[in-house]
């Protein structure tokens, strides 16, 4: 089924010029990129794009983290999509990272961890709505 997920570059992953690597890993596995930008988040936006999170012990450090830089926001679209980029990423803790994944060859601790990938379709469409108006999701073949 073809599906479309939410990938972020988050502030390390920019500070560290990993941008056009990490953007490049999709496109060579033959995700259509159908929205991108780089976008500085307000407290507000953060809040909203994490707030399945609010309450929990990690949730301010993460808000303070996520505006301490520009993020880059794309929405990828393929077969399986949301499955895909979860694999590709890899997992959350650096210290169980696989090599060959983006956060096992680049994340350094659980916090500063290079990217996001929605886990689920209700997680995607509701992502997509806090960082994009429906016009920017281009169609194209």
């Amino acid at each position: 089924m073809v599906e479309q997920t939410v990938v972020l570059i988050k502030p390390d992953g920019i500070q560290r010029n990993l941008v056009g690597e990490i953007i490049s890993r999709f496109e060579r596995k033959g995700f259509k990129i159908r929205a991108l930008k780089l976008m500085r988040w307000s407290k507000k936006t953060a809040e909203q794009f994490y707030s399945v999170h609010k309450g929990k012990p990690f949730f301010k450090p993460l808000i303070a983290f996520m505006t301490s830089g520009p993020v880059v926001a794309m929405v990828l679209e393929a077969e399986n999509a949301i499955d895909i980029v979860r694999k590709l990423i890899g997992e959350l803790d650096p210290k169980k990272g696989i090599p060959g994944t983006i956060r096992g060859d680049y994340a350094l601790d659980i916090r500063c961890n290079i990217v996001h990938g929605s886990d689920s379709p209700a997680s995607a469409n509701r992502e997509m709505k806090v960082l994009f108006k429906p016009q920017e999701l281009i169609k194209y073949d």
